[in-house]
């Protein structure tokens, strides 16, 4: 395929922006602007992929800081943008980093860990392509465990066989089927001596017989093995030992900044160790495929992939990134905030960081970060910090009508909710409009007069409304129940017009 055909397929595949704020939209309400920032964000990735390569070097993401209050959909926005680009995603909280030679993690470990979740993500996608192979595979080995080959015909294929070729050395046959009964095969198909026979002649004739009917049975038992009569019967399997010799390492970072993959090495030297197990054709159907999909896929292909995606289509989401604003100017000297920054800076901006997989450059991932910024100012982090940030978006606060879609326009709004949680005692919950309106009124009363926490005072507020519908709820005879404004006022009023006890409450 041509390059510009694969760039333009490149840009066919990738969601527009009108598609991505569509889809975000099923799920978090409101915050047009920070919805429509991440949306051209993504779009520039598959953008950038068109260009030529030296221009591809030259352009740099636009990276986001989200500026809102908690609650908002800071985090959601993130999290649902996981889970709708096909690219590595991680969410990191910047205030568990601390500057390199103090206690924490050093801030090269987010790299390390979005590594990870690529090459795991890649391998399952490896996995799923080879899965009709591998299950091949696996069902051998099973009808080697349910019916071993006779020795005779082993032996006969051994003397056939170069002597360094172990072909069933993994297997443990063990056949304790009754071939009669069990796997209705006929009489005529069990293996008969051969001591009997005089001749060499006779003998390969009725080794050439010995070995069809082997192989006519072992065909019987296949097909009775994928219409699954066996699965329930117990075979014994070799399988490989996980266990690895403990290792203490004595360095600040851990194994992490020790360019040696110690698993991989103690593999090598050691010798593969199996142990014994007795499980079901089911179960030993599941762990052959696991094993075999292993040896079918190709790690260094998996690895030179999943670099690929992170160094180009990566993005890290760097939350609570207020929490390290600060100036040593103006707060005195504390590590754990501008030390943090400048240790942040070199990825940001692009740097080569060290894995145990290799060397993966930042220059192309994107970073969106979020904060409250409640006691700081984005203009708190250092000059060199802010100038990698071009794009800020401010979300807003929610208001009443906005609890009010909360409630039930998402895919997975509150109310749907806790309607299906009572459905799985048989009771139909009819929460009415009044009631919702009720609701959204008494979080918003709430949030501002205790502590604005955003649509989270929604779920304080509902587990409050149902605590004793759900105490009760096992039970109730009455399996209709009507959630209305009169109800939401009788279990919430007295609560929310105590303000010493709505602050602990709700």
């Amino acid at each position: 395929m041509e390059k510009s055909t694969v760039e333009t397929k490149i840009l066919a595949d990738a969601l527009t922006p009108r598609q991505i704020v569509e889809e975000l939209d099923k799920y978090i309400i409101g915050q047009f602007e920070a919805k429509r920032s991440v949306a051209i964000a993504l779009r520039n990735r598959a953008r950038r992929q068109m260009l030529a390569d030296d221009m591809q070097d030259e352009v740099s993401p636009k990276n986001i800081i989200m500026i809102g209050s908690t609650g908002v959909g800071k985090t959601e926005i993130a999290r649902r943008l996981a889970r709708l680009v096909d690219a590595p995603f991680i969410k990191v909280e910047a205030s568990k980093y601390t500057e390199i030679g103090y206690v924490g993690r050093d801030v090269e470990s987010m790299i390390r860990d979005l590594t990870e979740l690529s090459i795991s993500r890649v391998k399952a996608e490896q996995t799923a392509s080879v899965e009709e192979k591998a299950l091949g595979l696996a069902e051998e080995r099973l009808l080697d465990c349910l019916f071993p080959m006779p020795r005779s015909l082993k032996n006969q294929r051994n003397q056939e066989t170069p002597d360094d070729l172990d072909i069933d050395d993994d297997l443990d046959i063990d056949n304790d089927l009754d071939i009669d009964d069990d796997l209705d095969i006929d009489d005529d198909d069990i293996p008969f001596p051969f001591d009997l026979v005089d001749t060499a002649d006779e003998q390969s004739e009725a080794l050439e017989k010995q070995r069809e009917r082997h192989l006519k049975t072992r065909e019987k038992l296949r097909q009775q093995l994928k219409d699954g009569k066996f699965e329930d019967k117990d075979v014994e399997i070799n399988m490989k030992s996980r266990s690895m010799p403990f290792v203490e390492i004595f360095s600040p970072g851990g194994i992490e900044e020790m360019d040696i993959n110690f698993k991989d090495m103690f593999s090598n030297i050691l010798p593969n160790q199996t142990k014994k197990r007795r499980v079901n054709v089911s179960e030993a159907r599941q762990i052959l495929m696991q094993e075999e999909a292993e040896k079918l896929i190709d790690m260094d292909t998996v690895i030179s992939e999943a670099i690929e995606r992170v160094e180009n289509s990566g993005i890290v989401f760097l939350d609570e990134i207020d929490k390290i604003a600060g100036r040593e100017s103006r707060q005195g000297p504390d590590v754990s905030r501008e030390g943090v920054q400048r240790d942040i800076l070199p990825i940001i901006e692009g740097s080569t960081v060290t894995t145990k997989y290799g060397a993966v450059r930042t220059h192309h991932i994107l970073f969106i970060a979020a904060g409250a910024f409640h006691v700081s100012n984005p203009s708190d982090l250092i000059p060199e910090l802010q100038g990698r940030f071009p794009i800020r978006v401010e979300l807003k606060s929610l208001n009443k009508s906005d609890f009010q879609s909360i409630l039930t326009e998402p895919k997975n709004a509150l109310v749907k909710q806790y309607t299906a949680l009572l459905q799985t005692e048989g009771i139909e919950a009819d929460i009415t409009e009044d009631a919702i309106d009720e609701i959204a009124a008494l979080a918003f009363q709430v949030n501002e007069s205790v502590e604005d926490i955003g649509a989270r005072r929604l779920h304080t507020i509902m587990e409050k409304l149902f605590e004793n519908l759900f105490f009760d709820a096992p039970d109730l005879e009455e399996k209709s129940v009507t959630v209305d404004a009169d109800y939401v006022r009788g279990e919430l009023a007295e609560i929310v017009k105590d303000q010493d006890l709505s602050r602990y409450i709700l």
